[in-house]
């Protein structure tokens, strides 16, 4: 099973058939064989501690728990990502693929000893009580984090839905630290929104689950319908979107992309390397595309994101993404559950790793805050003796009450606003280009 999602309070991964390399006997035939009495030695190192501590530890513990927190620490010395999924955990990781589980609806990983929030997802408890992409979980229920192993602080966190936790966040900026009460919930995940900005089509992603792909489409075809000849192009939301299912990612990008290489996956044998291409047929039609992102875009998003750039598909707008380049397979062991193992990195189509790098916009853009400056400013109507006065005056005040409506309605989402006015900007232009292309031809 292929997946490119960061460690989650709720994990949502698709399982796949799990294949082996080659035995190593196959790899090295002809050689001599290794010399592993030193392995063996460590392994007998291994044993002399297990029975040391199931004979002396203070507390007696289960030779099962002993043996599975020895596995986990083996799996998560290696990297953030790698993971022993007991039966509880392997199975609840399988029922949340489907969309729907119980949590507080944020993506977490581990960062100098604390939990740092990837990103919230959209309508969950975790977004609606203010958790922000970049946070750090420093206390859990009035206990530290620091020590806590990443799946120990996801355990904390989890819990019955309806009941409550209490969080301490660190977030840069903040005088001092926010102290946060939510209350557990089912998290159903609408993996896809849609709706219309003026002549343009919006599409947000909130993440890459078995629904993304048919989503998508189903969206793409609601703003044809809705718009029609009118439709100048689309904004793609993949901010704060936390990744996924690796063929999902594949299959979003290959909706806008007609042919070429999506992405590849490297490992560590040659022939581990997988390229995805793109098939015929691009759903929007060759039309604009701006793509957001920000540091909360990661794994799956990265993928789509780095595809459309590299293939000048789309541009993209926003801050530099979270930098997961790491794929993770999930390998079943029978009667055991799984142990989730980092085996590769992706690439994007020019051969890019943004492993720790993560995906740079074409155009930065800083969220913002829109305020509107009450400047009143002297007009021909306001002037003595001016022609029409009373019209203009009529005029004027039709004019401000047209003002106050717009302003209710006016985007406050800073880069969501330039990349509309990016994706109009580019309409005009084409159009322009279009006109006096036809005017030379004649």
């Amino acid at each position: 099973m292929r997946i490119l999602s960061i460690f989650l309070v709720t994990a949502f991964i698709y399982m796949t058939p799990y294949t082996s390399h080659a035995q190593e006997e196959e790899r090295t035939a002809g050689s001599p064989p290794a010399d592993h009495s030193e392995t063996y030695q460590q392994l007998d190192l291994f044993g002399d501690v297990f029975e040391r501590v199931r004979a002396q530890y203070v507390e007696e513990k289960e030779d099962q728990e002993i043996i599975e927190n020895a596995i986990n620490g083996m799996l998560t010395s290696l990297d953030p990502h790698s993971s022993y999924l007991n039966n509880k955990k392997f199975e609840d990781m399988q029922v949340s693929t489907r969309g729907e589980f119980g949590g507080l609806g944020i993506e977490v990983t581990m960062e100098n000893g604390v939990v740092k929030v990837v990103s919230p997802i959209d309508e969950t408890p975790a977004a609606e009580a203010g958790v922000q992409a970049g946070d750090y979980i420093v206390q859990i229920d009035n206990e530290p984090v620091m020590g806590l192993s990443l799946s120990e602080a996801v355990d904390k966190m989890r819990g019955k839905v309806g009941t409550e936790i209490d969080l301490l966040i660190s977030r840069e900026g903040a005088d001092a630290p926010i102290e946060m009460t939510i209350i557990r919930d089912v998290i159903k995940i609408k993996s896809v929104r849609h709706r219309v900005e003026g002549n343009s089509g919006y599409l947000r992603i909130t993440t890459f689950n078995q629904n993304a792909e048919p989503g998508l489409k189903k969206a793409i075809q609601e703003v044809k319908a809705e718009l029609g000849n009118k439709l100048n192009g689309y904004i793609l939301d993949l901010r704060n979107n936390p990744g996924g299912l690796l063929d999902q990612a594949i299959s979003v990008s290959d909706i806008f992309l007609d042919k070429g290489e999506i992405v590849s996956t490297r490992g560590r044998h040659d022939d581990d390397t997988k390229r995805d291409n793109a098939t015929p047929g691009d759903l929007a039609d060759g039309l604009p595309i701006v793509v957001l992102i920000n540091g909360g875009s990661a794994s799956a998003s990265e993928i789509v994101a780095g595809a459309l750039q590299d293939h000048r598909r789309a541009i993209l707008l926003g801050t530099k993404s979270f930098g997961k380049g790491s794929v993770q397979t999930v390998i079943p062991l029978p009667g055991h559950g799984a142990m989730r193992l980092t085996t590769a990195r992706y690439y994007t189509p020019s051969g890019r790793s943004i492993q720790a790098t993560g995906i740079e916009p074409d155009i930065m853009v800083e969220p913002a805050k829109i305020e509107t400056y009450g400047i009143k400013r002297l007009r021909e109507e306001n002037l003595k003796g001016a022609l029409d006065r009373k019209t203009a005056n009529d005029n004027a005040e039709t004019s401000e009450k047209e003002d106050e409506e717009a302003e209710k309605e006016e985007i406050k989402d800073y880069q969501l606003l330039r990349a509309l006015d990016l994706l109009n900007g580019l309409t005009l232009y084409q159009g322009g280009h279009e006109v006096k292309k036809t005017q030379a031809e004649q």
